[in-house]
């Protein structure tokens, strides 16, 4: 004869209604979630805040603009009648931060692989230290050093350049020996610049890297090269974009530099060697002291061109890490 026993134990008080599992109940948590909430929301009105500022005065002062804004080449907002237009400053900026990127991202990806995988502990620390303070330099220091050596230093690579490939057209200069105050300079002060922050988060991203994917390629008989290139990038390839992108940010709104070793003219020319050029953030500073209302107006009309330029940089590297969500660390 079986005896049955039953289960006494106290059954587990039931959740109070509308406070589910993972629900917020402290008053501490509620505290934060709505602080966290409306940052994010404060974030977005300010965004919207400056788009709207930018749009209306930017619209005031292209209606009374009697030149193409897009196209034209001149900048004469303070004459009567005014003519404005961003073409040679859309393409300064653009060309500049491209060669900027080119030399910049392949250097700090290697400086960060060195730092991390390559270099003693030591060597690896204090060249870190190194980096950092190289972002903290001031952009007004980079652009005199710029300006007193890079650019009397440069004319032996620009004559180089000029002699055995400038039948690209894009290394011809028109006028052998001046001084190489052109875009191609520019974008060299400007990877030197952003250098630093591209390698700083590209090395805290490599770091992150799980020791067990390294261990895993090796002991497969990788090489240390193999490991890196199978098992390092792929699972920083996301945080490595993302670095890219604030050092392009850095590149397409620096001011001061480049207004310092750039010598601006309205000429739109595909010869980078050639001395001239300009860009939104120098022009902006150049002319904002002098300007009259409307030439306010007009520079805050190309100063809304680049921020839908920074949007749009954002927005497409958004859409590149999202497409490679399954290489990135967050599914590892």
């Amino acid at each position: 004869m079986g005896i049955s026993v039953e289960n006494t134990s106290p059954a587990p008080p039931a959740s109070p209604a509308g406070k589910g599992a993972g629900s917020v109940t402290r008053l501490g948590d509620r505290l934060f979630s709505g602080l966290s909430r409306g940052s994010g929301v404060l974030l977005l009105v300010i965004m919207a805040a400056i788009a709207v500022f930018l749009t209306v005065r930017a619209v005031h002062a292209i209606s009374q603009d009697h030149g193409n804004f897009l196209t034209s080449s001149e900048w004469n907002a303070n004459a009567t009648p005014p003519v404005f237009g961003i073409a040679v400053l859309l393409y300064g900026t653009l060309v500049s931060s491209v060669i900027a990127m080119v030399l910049a991202v392949p250097v700090a990806v290697g400086i960060a692989l060195f730092m991390t995988h390559y270099a003693p502990r030591k060597v690896g620390g204090t060249l870190a230290y190194i980096v950092d303070l190289l972002a903290a330099v001031p952009s007004i220091v980079y652009g005199l050093w710029g300006a007193l050596f890079l650019v009397p230093h440069l004319s032996g690579l620009t004559s180089w350049l000029d002699k055995y490939l400038g039948w690209t057209v894009i290394f011809d200069q028109s006028n052998p020996g001046t001084a190489p105050r052109n875009l191609f300079t520019v974008g060299i002060l400007l990877a030197i610049m952003i250098l630093p922050i591209i390698t700083n988060v590209s090395r805290e991203v490599i770091r992150q890297v799980p020791q067990a994917h390294e261990e895993a390629a090796l002991a497969l008989g990788a090489t240390r090269w193999e490991t890196i290139r199978m098992a390092v990038l792929p699972f920083a390839r996301s945080g490595i974009i993302s670095a890219s992108m604030l050092g392009l940010g850095r590149a397409l709104g620096e001011t001061m530099a480049v207004a310092t070793v750039l010598s601006s003219s309205n000429v739109l020319s595909a010869h980078l060697l050639d001395p001239g050029g300009g860009t939104f953030a120098a022009n902006i500073a150049a002319h904002f002291g002098e300007a009259t209302d409307l030439g306010r107006d007009a520079l805050i009309a190309s100063g809304l061109v680049l921020f839908v330029i920074t949007l749009v940089v954002n927005g497409a590297a958004r859409v590149i890490i999202a497409r490679r969500k399954e290489y990135s660390g967050a599914n590892a």
